[in-house]
């Protein structure tokens, strides 16, 4: 290769600066209202309602934990913390089992009307989640199933079921036929290759499914809303956090402790996962 062409393939570094200037530009952007949120969340009322919470920084005894315990105990966030991953857990746990069932299907069996199968899955994603919920709240009402973890778990099963289908099966379609043809010829069923073949070699896009499943579900405050009633009870934590914007408009000590609780637990799915996350997304393409 001569100095002109590895010019061409690899930039000199000042050609990269303003990519790098936009992502660091970006990544303040998002990060500095983050920071906010989270100093303001450790101060008490007065110190929010008298200096910013970049002034915090240059006084150091002006930290609580109070905010955190009115919260869970005087507001219930605790009940909707565990509200949430009733709701969240099986929810992800259903889709992704489900899903990766469905999609093996799809990829390594073949039947009549089988794209038409794959095409309807595709329609499904990018049908608005906004023009069904009217008809499935009038059958989950004659039903009697709002209300209830059991009705909004179908509803979050629905909604992830396509996305999950879709996504896995091009995966589960990159995986050598070969791999197949070789274990059913050992006298494996297909029962056998899915669950000590395809699940092993799945793992990473199982688990970028998982995560986004997981943070869809758990971000959700209509479905959530409009399935669950609100009711104190069963609220998770979108909706316990919305009551309390309400209930607490000024009380911005108050408010930002609850949105921290409520990312604290995708955002630590995510760290457990993310070694998978990203091989998960482009495993397909890879292999294809």
């Amino acid at each position: 290769m001569t100095a002109a062409g590895a010019v061409r393939v690899r930039p000199a570094w000042w050609r990269r600066v303003p990519l790098h200037v936009v992502v660091v530009g970006v990544a303040v952007i998002w990060a500095v209202p983050l920071l906010g949120l989270v100093v303001s969340a450790f101060r008490p009322s007065w110190a929010v309602l008298s200096s910013g919470w970049w002034e915090s920084f240059a006084l150091p005894g002006d930290y609580t934990l109070e905010n955190y315990r009115r919260v869970l105990d005087r507001d219930g966030m605790a009940l909707s913390l565990f509200n949430s991953l009733a709701v969240v857990v099986p929810a992800t746990v259903l889709t992704v089992a489900l899903g990766a069932a469905a999609a093996y299907a799809l990829a390594g069996m073949r039947f009549r009307l089988r794209s038409a199968v794959l095409l309807t899955v595709v329609a499904l994603i990018i049908v608005p989640i906004q023009i069904t919920l009217v008809p499935l709240l009038r059958v989950f009402n004659t039903l009697d199933l709002t209300g209830s973890f059991l009705g909004i778990w179908l509803v979050h099963l629905g909604f992830g079921l396509p996305f999950a289908v879709y996504l896995l099966h091009n995966f589960f379609a990159a995986i050598p036929r070969e791999l197949f043809e070789a274990a059913e010829m050992d006298g494996a069923s297909r029962s056998q290759i899915f669950l000590s073949i395809v699940l092993p070699v799945a793992r990473p896009a199982l688990a970028a499914l998982a995560i986004f499943d997981f943070v869809w579900t758990w971000n959700d405050l209509l479905v959530a809303l409009i399935f669950l009633g609100g009711f104190r009870d069963v609220a998770p934590m979108t909706v316990a956090v919305s009551q309390l914007v309400a209930s607490r408009g000024d009380g911005w000590e108050i408010l930002t402790s609850a949105a921290v609780l409520s990312v604290l637990v995708p955002m630590a799915v995510f760290v457990a996962l993310q070694r998978h996350f990203v091989r998960g997304l482009l495993a397909g393409v890879s292999k294809g």
